[in-house]
């Protein structure tokens, strides 16, 4: 099945927005593995990795670097790995008044890492974060938003069973 068939494909025929996240390794990656996280501007203590919805026109790449560089103000990444499938999960209800007419998101997860001397910068011109961090995989749940805990999970498992991680 292609990126795009999946993409269009949904569960119980939500609306799922096409949106695309990075796990973020420092510049200290392979022999530190420490992944970047970031508390949202507009949801209490919610950490997350760096995500964005694809634009009409874009591709997951794309969308990616200019995510990237919108919410944590570079493009100095080298991409390690791609998750090889797209993944879902559902907004909670607060979440979800907020993100309408979408129930949810659908995900194309990409393993990166910050190039040597690249600069995070989180006051971008709207920023989206108020904090960051980066922390050992261990540790990324006891900072993750409740949901989405599932896919990361997912993910996360995928990346170290491949050796990445």
């Amino acid at each position: 099945m292609t990126d795009k068939e999946n993409k269009e494909q949904t569960k119980d025929e939500k609306n799922y927005r096409p949106n695309v996240a990075a796990i973020v390794l420092s510049a200290k990656y392979p022999e530190k593995c420490e992944l970047f996280i970031a508390s949202r501007t507009d949801v209490e203590n919610a950490w997350q990795f760096p995500q964005g919805g694809i634009d009409k026109g874009e591709t997951p790449k794309q969308a990616l670097l200019r995510e990237l560089e919108e919410e944590i103000g570079t493009r100095e990444i080298e991409i390690i790995a791609e998750y090889p499938k797209w993944v879902s999960y559902d907004f909670p209800p607060a979440i979800a008044k907020k993100m309408y007419p979408f129930d949810g998101q659908i995900q194309k997860y990409y393993l990166v890492k910050l190039k040597k001397g690249a600069k995070i910068n989180i006051n971008t011109e709207i920023p989206e974060f108020s904090d960051y961090k980066f922390v050992p995989t261990k540790r990324v749940y006891d900072y993750i938003t409740f949901f989405k805990r599932t896919v990361y999970k997912q993910v996360l498992k995928y990346f170290r069973k491949e050796g990445y991680i």
